[in-house]
């Protein structure tokens, strides 16, 4: 069976108070809107055809990235008119269709497949879920599951609202069939709007019965307002923890760690308290990320340590064995296997060689306010506490530098490299200054 997809995108998200598009926040460092596309996908949906409003090029920006195509939905006449909006888009398209919210993140591939297996089985499916919130839709179902008809809250009588089988918003149907119903569709309601939930009653005119598959409440949660965000950020930091755990990561306190939705973490590598994984970072097995640390588009190797407090920057590449240590932070750098940075220090736009060591203080001095540099440091180099190098500069294969050198010039491999000012020696002085400073305050007192 083919699949498309209709994602309905076009709504202001007022509530948010944002300028930033409702299903461009973001979940666990990715928009909303791609949550739903990456569930679509995963459940084979070839073609995926997202509903925008006419100012919504940002939105049409992010669905073209991800390969999703976009329709403009120039007046807001409801959530039907909407979905119809993308008949255009897949007029060639003979297969089913699902329709969804793109304000649902915790949307997965396992739901939109098994949306697709009870319309298979039925002729059109709905997905609901069970909650007393008078929020909701209530799904009216006949005795053998089958939709029987959709209800608002606030227009249903007592014994429907004691229902508490929800409707979520999601529809899939034979494609040319839905977009058949959607033209029939009237706006004969307070709201004179042309409604998604009406499509499963024109469909049952023509015989075809609507099956509903079942979830959990969290898994149709719409993102409406901030508070909704926070709520739904919580719930996808559960599920990715849970999934990391279960791949034998090791975290202590799983709570306080933040994930990305593209974090990779592999087996054995183990995690300490209060660390936060921005997008694009890979933790290879063994590898240890210690308290307080920030990373984001890094790639940590294997048996490597991090932190406490450490920072990973874009481009930051730890290969096996490196410790990266307190207060050090590190941005488009590879250091090779076995080197060291345990203290106070930035590297950034350089390449540290295997098995150096990089002392307290050390700073690469990259950007000259108009371009960055590069700094090159060989393997096995000794680089002295409080150097600065000042890049574009290479230190040679086992090179030293002296404590508090300033490094402007390349230094050869094997050398000793000392850049400070002569050390000067008065006998006495500290003695002297003590005593004149102490005269001067007691004659300031008298």
């Amino acid at each position: 069976m083919t699949k498309a997809g209709i994602i309905l995108a076009a709504g202001l998200g007022t509530r948010m108070k944002s300028a930033l598009p409702k299903v461009m926040h973001a979940v666990a460092g990715l928009p909303i809107l791609g949550h739903v596309i990456a569930a679509m996908r995963a459940a084979d949906v070839e073609r995926i055809v997202v509903v925008t409003h006419k100012e919504g090029e940002e939105v049409r920006a992010f669905a073209a990235k991800l390969g999703a195509a976009s329709v403009i939905q120039e007046k807001q006449l409801g959530t039907g008119h909407a979905a119809a909006c993308a008949a255009a888009a897949l007029e060639d398209f003979s297969g089913a269709v699902v329709v969804s919210y793109g304000d649902m993140p915790l949307l997965t591939a396992e739901l939109f497949e098994a949306s697709f297996r009870v319309q298979e089985h039925a002729g059109m499916s709905i997905v609901a879920f069970r909650s007393d919130n008078p929020a909701y839709g209530r799904v009216i179902a006949t005795r053998d599951g089958l939709l029987e008809r959709i209800v608002e809250y606030k227009d249903a009588n007592e014994a429907e609202r004691r229902v508490t089988l929800c409707n979520a918003g999601i529809l899939a149907a034979d494609a040319r069939s839905f977009f058949r119903w959607a033209a029939k569709l009237e706006n004969k309601n307070k709201q004179n709007e042309f409604y998604l939930t009406d499509i499963p009653s024109i469909a049952k005119r023509e015989g075809v019965v609507c099956g509903v598959a079942e979830c959990a409440e969290i898994l149709a949660m719409g993102v409406n307002s901030r508070a909704e965000l926070a709520v739904a950020e919580a719930a996808m930091q559960v599920r990715l923890r849970a999934r990391a755990l279960a791949n034998a990561v090791g975290m202590v306190a799983p709570e306080t760690v933040f994930l990305s939705h593209d974090t990779v973490l592999e087996t054995d590598c183990q995690i300490d308290p209060y660390v936060v994984f921005g997008p694009g970072v890979v933790v290879r097995s063994g590898a240890f990320i210690r308290a307080f640390s920030h990373l984001e588009g890094a790639e940590v190797g294997a048996n490597a340590i991090v932190g406490p407090y450490a920072r990973l920057r874009p481009g930051a590449v730890l290969e096996e064995n490196v410790h990266v240590g307190n207060f050090v932070e590190v941005k488009k750098t590879r250091l090779e296997k076995g080197a060291k940075a345990n203290h106070l220090t930035y590297l950034g736009d350089a390449r540290v060689g295997a098995g150096a060591n990089i002392g307290a203080g050390t700073i690469t001095c990259n950007y000259d306010g108009f371009d960055k540099h590069k700094t090159d440091i060989g393997a096995g180099a000794f680089i002295g506490s409080d150097t600065a190098l000042v890049a574009p500069v290479k230190v040679g294969d086992g090179a030293i530098t002296g404590a508090g050198s300033v490094i402007t010039r390349d230094v050869a491999a094997g050398a000793l490299v000392v850049v400070r000012a002569e050390q000067k020696e008065i006998p006495g002085w500290a003695e002297k200054f003590r005593l004149r400073k102490k005269a001067e305050k007691l004659s300031k007192k008298k």
